[in-house]
């Protein structure tokens, strides 16, 4: 009977484990990927169809929210854009905080700051009016009626 003992150096099975670094790893990949294209397409629409950087007032952007898919468009974009953001702000933190306590903070800020851009932004997105009743008649865009 010979009884086997691992080499000094063979990692430590920890009980509830999980991939959490990897799956993290992969959105960045991935969003990464989704952003350029989505913020690629997002600038030659709005600087080199029509008018240019000329033609980007409130009346422009009124006009592109009125479409549901610029709409989802905008908020893929912000959400992608945080998260991603934020995914990479936590590896840094992770990285050089070296305190437990002052980890937990940044973290906890971080996270706040997250969800309060998400929240805020995905309600200017849905609820823009794109026709407010005292804006001044030539930077409505075309389909408002005209008090």
């Amino acid at each position: 009977m010979t009884t086997t003992i691992p080499a000094p150096r063979t990692p430590r099975r920890l009980r509830g484990r999980t991939n959490t670094e990897l799956y993290a790893w992969m959105f960045m990949r991935a969003s990464g990927v989704l952003l350029v294209i989505l913020i690629f397409t997002h600038l030659f629409v709005n600087l080199m169809t029509g008018d240019g950087i000329n033609a980007l007032d409130f009346g422009f952007v009124a006009g592109k929210w009125a479409d549901p898919v610029w709409q989802v468009w905008d908020l893929l974009m912000l959400w992608l854009a945080m998260l991603h953001g934020t995914n990479g702000l936590r590896t840094v933190i992770n990285d050089y905080a070296e305190r437990d306590q002052l980890r937990l903070w940044l973290k906890v800020g971080l996270y706040t700051a997250t969800t309060i851009t998400i929240v805020l932004g995905t309600l200017v997105i849905f609820t823009f009016d794109p026709c407010p009743p005292d804006a001044a008649a030539d930077l409505l865009p075309s389909f408002c009626p005209v008090p």
